[in-house]
């Protein structure tokens, strides 16, 4: 059994959200057997003590969970939200698990708009209760481990139980993030105040930070199950700080909580030269967006061009403006909205698409396609990148992918129980209407807001999972995971060559290009073709498992952040 981590060193990177603080080489760990790689060394480490005692990836994945909403609470916990892909090698069997969050019952389209009727700042509207959703994560895990676990629910929060109690070293990103005051509410509201400062000054690097109260609610989660948390004592506690939130008030009830559930949805799959490539469906764009990309770019001879050349850069930057423009247009939850999901993915759409790339000039702005008779508005609202993602693999081949947030940086600022409450509602159109059409991804009851998570389970010609991935980045996530996986499947680079290479992104705006790198230098290249470039901090938490014929695995860990792996 080995352990790969570090601990990246601090940068003077405040103005960026989850803001990169430095590379650490990561080494490639092999393994045969089973392996668990996530954003956090002891997170890892309660993932993997769960496979050795015999549990399943499922079960793993709960722990993990559980750990990272102590050690990670900046990025996700039981207060948000996640996507999960999970694999049955027994039943060969792929399930996509919908744990995001949804609009309370009172929400409407009016919840970010100001009394005049425009819409909200978006500085004033992610702290306090306003965006708070219904925590979906836990109701999804445990829907799943009512299927896929093998340890009972109770043995599973332990590892985060202890450690609670014990107490974790600050790390230096975690000690930057609360200094940078990248979220504007974190000293607002006094539990969290109390918590994440000390006299009013962040936690210095290396305190032991222990969290009682947390580990009081997991040692009820872990007793009573799911429901101690949707219903009963600390669902009221929930409403109380949401409705509470004096200055930003929210519209979430015990009604909400209690009436939440989780969904087991069809994964969405579509081949890619040998490869079959299975993602998360709606409510996420991540799936569609992600293989729209791949798709536009299947009929380019790829494998002749230089994966960190203008010339491919330029191609993808260009895949990605069609993909984006038509996230912005049709994505959103399906449950609520027609999402022409077949319709956006069909070959001959995706050829007509791929025709509008001019290798040698930039198009601007590109427009949405028509898939449908659908009359709607743009969504134009940002996501933050404060999210979280693991992968698993255990010794009898079953995998999970999971992407797991609270939103912003810190969420909504509101700590119940020793863990954030996400502001995930921000994801939703602040506007109901876009030139006078509605908006896909307009608030509405009971609603899951759009998301841009792109969980991943890559399936070679014989049907195994031979790569999982994904990662944080709020609406760059699909861009870190699209380009990291173009360098893997098509020219075949390591995992983690691909997860460490320098960072382009393109939303269907400006070229960003990551600072302090080698991408960078395609600035005046591609400024030629046209593009509008800006040199940005481009901070990613890519972590992944390739798996070879062989079956033996190789980790894959963002050297942008503290991520670990573990296996034998």
């Amino acid at each position: 059994m080995v352990l790969v981590s570090g601990v990246a060193r601090a940068q003077e990177q405040a103005a960026a959200p989850e803001a990169a603080t430095g590379l650490t080489d990561k080494p490639v760990l092999q393994a045969r057997e089973q392996m668990v790689v996530s954003a956090h060394p002891l997170a890892t480490q309660a993932g993997y003590a769960m496979l050795e005692a015999g549990g399943s990836a499922l079960d793993a994945a709960v722990a993990v969970q559980a750990m990272l909403t102590l050690v990670e609470p900046q990025s996700s916990g039981i207060g948000g939200g996640a996507f999960m892909l999970h694999w049955d090698a027994g039943q060969q069997r792929l399930q996509a698990f919908d744990g995001r969050e949804t609009a309370p019952a009172a929400a409407d389209p009016d919840l970010f708009l100001k009394t005049d009727g425009t819409p909200m700042a978006w500085g004033d509207a992610l702290v306090g209760g306003r965006a708070v959703g219904v925590p979906g994560v836990l109701r999804m895990l445990e829907l799943a481990h009512d299927e896929h676990g093998e340890l009972p629910w109770e043995q599973l929060f332990q590892p985060a139980i202890r450690q609670s109690q014990e107490g974790f070293e600050v790390s230096p990103r975690l000690h930057r993030l609360i200094a940078s005051g990248i979220n504007p509410g974190l000293g607002r509201y006094p539990v969290a105040a109390d918590y994440f400062f000390e006299q009013g000054e962040p936690l210095p690097v290396g305190t032991r930070l222990r969290n009682p109260a947390l580990a009081r609610t997991l040692e009820q989660i872990a007793s009573e199950g799911a429901d101690y948390f949707y219903r009963g004592p600390l669902a009221a506690q929930i409403v109380e700080a949401v409705q509470g939130a004096s200055d930003n008030p929210g519209r979430l009830s015990q009604e909400d909580l209690a009436g939440y559930r989780a969904v087991a949805r069809e994964p969405l799959c579509r081949p890619f030269f040998e490869h079959r490539v299975c993602s998360m469906p709606p409510p996420t764009s991540g799936g569609v967006t992600l293989l729209q990309i791949l798709g536009l770019l299947a009929p380019f001879p790829l494998v002749d061009l230089e994966p960190d050349g203008a010339a491919f850069v330029h191609l993808f930057t260009q895949a990605a403006r069609l993909a984006y423009a038509d996230r912005a247009r049709y994505l959103a939850d399906s449950d609520f909205v027609p999402v022409p999901v077949d319709a956006l993915l069909e070959p001959n759409y995706l050829a007509r698409r791929h025709r509008l790339i001019d290798p040698e000039r930039d198009m601007g702005e590109a427009a949405p396609g028509r898939v449908a008779r659908l009359a709607r508005g743009d969504d134009r609202s940002p996501e933050f990148p404060s999210t979280s993602h693991f992968v698993i693999v255990d010794a009898a081949g079953n995998a999970v992918s999971m992407t797991t947030s609270i939103e912003m940086a810190f969420g909504s600022t509101l700590m119940v129980g020793g863990f954030l409450l996400n502001n995930q509602l921000t994801d939703f159109a602040f506007t109901a209407e876009e030139d006078g059409a509605p908006v896909a991804n307009r608030v509405q009851p009971g609603k899951r807001p759009r998301s841009s998570m792109t969980p991943v389970i890559v399936f070679d010609l014989q049907g195994k999972p031979s790569l999982l991935l994904g990662s944080p980045g709020g609406s760059r996530i699909i861009n870190y995971v699209a380009r990291t996986l173009l360098t893997t499947l098509v020219w075949d680079w390591p995992l983690q060559t691909a997860i460490a290479a320098p960072h382009v992104s393109n939303r269907n705006g400006y070229t960003a290009l990551e600072e302090g790198r080698a991408a960078a230098r395609l600035k005046p290249s591609l400024e030629r073709l046209g593009h509008t470039v800006k040199v940005r901090v481009l901070n990613s938490g890519l972590h992944g498992i390739a798996i070879d014929r062989a079956g033996i695995m190789r980790s894959g860990i963002d050297p942008r952040r503290e991520g670990a792996a573990m296996g034998q």
